[in-house]
């Protein structure tokens, strides 16, 4: 009974920690939610029935919240009042958990505090929202007037621009579209992104210069805009749109769902308004992806290479997230790639270890995602990019890891860019 030991264990030092929480599901407090004593473990388990039984919690969306997935554990955040059904459900799977976070309000709490200390003019030494972020891109676009242009991909549900930055230091460049933020709680992505773009207008180094100028790049820091806000202002955890349901007092849609490609297939998304997964009535039902697909539709002949920044988990992620049963047939040449990118990263100081496969090998189903669309639309070189860490932090990375991150992604977009040179796909279509 070890697993009912450790589980009691931890049940004891939530509640040491000072949980006072007098009703079931999330506080809100001055009208923000709050995760007081919320906790996140990760279970390992060693077939496909523990994992089904495991993830029956998480149709119990006010006290569970499903995190990470993979073929040997799971991420689970944990309510406190939730803590005898969760010892429940691990015996009856017979598996075991750890503690990887015991409050996730603390470090919510890290994060703010961190942001508050540092500079109040745009930098990496902190977390922006969304007017901070369109405020520097305006800054941008009139600082280097030659080679940038902005671009709209359409508006969101609630009526924001999805604003893109164009970069472009000469003709007949092979292209790289970045996409960022599309889930609303992976802060790092966006940060990320407007790093990078620094680094390409004024980095004075070589290798990125070489990068910077011989690729036309097109990047969306925030896809995600409504969900993004939301973020800012109500629920830093919250992941999905903020398109109400017809069907549901749920509100939004995974928009890393919701694409026409193999949608709702083999278990990939799910039916359930309230599930953090939720495909969404049909496909393309939220306008932020409809958007994106025109946008991105209209200039694929343009675009060799695709990546969608994600966090978390140190993965490099390629087609097809609907199925491992078939794998495209450029796949070779894709780990190939994958494999530049994680030797890059893995050789530098940090030691950050990235591993890579198809989606729905390396981890499991996942349909409708914009790498699967992506491919689809002939651009043969997609990616899903999953930033740091491995549970550590998770979604609420700490800004101190804001540029070793983005250090880590420059470096291994070179060997990335490298080797599809080597390959071949970087010839105009």
């Amino acid at each position: 009974m070890q697993f009912c030991v450790l589980i009691t264990l931890l049940t004891c030092f939530a509640f040491s920690r000072g949980a006072s929480v007098a009703q079931e599901g999330i506080e809100k407090q001055d009208e923000r939610v709050r995760y007081d004593n919320y906790a996140v473990y990760k279970i390992n388990y060693d077939n496909s029935i523990q994992r089904q039984l495991l993830l029956q919690l998480v149709k119990r969306h006010e006290s569970f919240s499903l995190w990470h997935d993979s073929p040997t554990e799971i991420h689970l955040m944990v309510s406190p009042l939730a803590l005898s059904e969760f010892e429940r459900n691990l015996i009856r799977a017979n598996a075991t958990a750890e503690i990887f976070l015991a409050n996730v309000q603390n470090l919510i709490d890290n994060e703010t505090e961190a942001n508050a200390k540092a500079t109040s003019s745009f930098g990496w030494t902190r977390y922006h929202n969304l007017a901070e972020i369109e405020a520097w891109l305006d800054d941008i676009l009139a600082t280097y007037p030659d080679v940038t242009e902005g671009f709209v991909v359409g508006k969101s549900y609630e009526g924001r621009n999805i604003r893109g930055i164009k970069i472009s230091y000469k003709a007949d460049n092979p292209g790289v579209f970045i996409e960022s933020n599309i889930h609303a709680r992976e802060w790092i992505t966006s940060a990320t992104a407007t790093w990078f773009i620094n680094e390409l207008l004024s980095s004075t180094d070589d290798l990125i210069r070489d990068l910077a100028e011989n690729h036309d790049w097109y990047i969306v820091p925030v896809l995600n805009v409504d969900g993004f806000v939301y973020t800012h202002e109500k629920d830093r955890l919250w992941r999905k749109t903020r398109q109400p349901s017809s069907i549901s007092s749920c509100v939004g849609v995974d928009p890393n769902r919701n694409y026409d490609v193999h949608w709702m297939e083999n278990g990939g998304a799910s039916d359930d308004p309230c599930a953090l997964d939720y495909a969404g009535p049909h496909p393309f039902s939220e306008p932020e992806i409809k958007a994106m697909s025109e946008y991105l539709g209209s200039i694929k002949d343009k675009v060799n290479v695709f990546l969608a920044f994600h966090s978390y988990a140190q993965l490099l992620l390629s087609p097809y997230g609907h199925t491992a049963e078939k794998f495209p047939d450029n796949f070779d040449d894709m780990m190939k790639v994958a494999k530049a990118y994680a030797d890059a990263v893995g050789a530098m100081p940090y030691g950050t270890i990235y591993n890579y496969s198809s989606a729905a090998d390396i981890l499991y189903p996942a349909s409708g995602a914009t790498n699967d669309w992506a491919y689809q639309e002939g651009i043969r070189i997609s990616y899903t990019v999953e930033f740091r860490d491995r549970g550590r932090f998770a979604f609420v990375l700490p800004p101190a890891f804001i540029i070793p991150n983005a250090e880590e992604v420059l470096i291994g977009i070179i060997a990335l860019i490298d080797e599809c040179k080597k390959l071949g796909y970087l010839n105009l279509k």
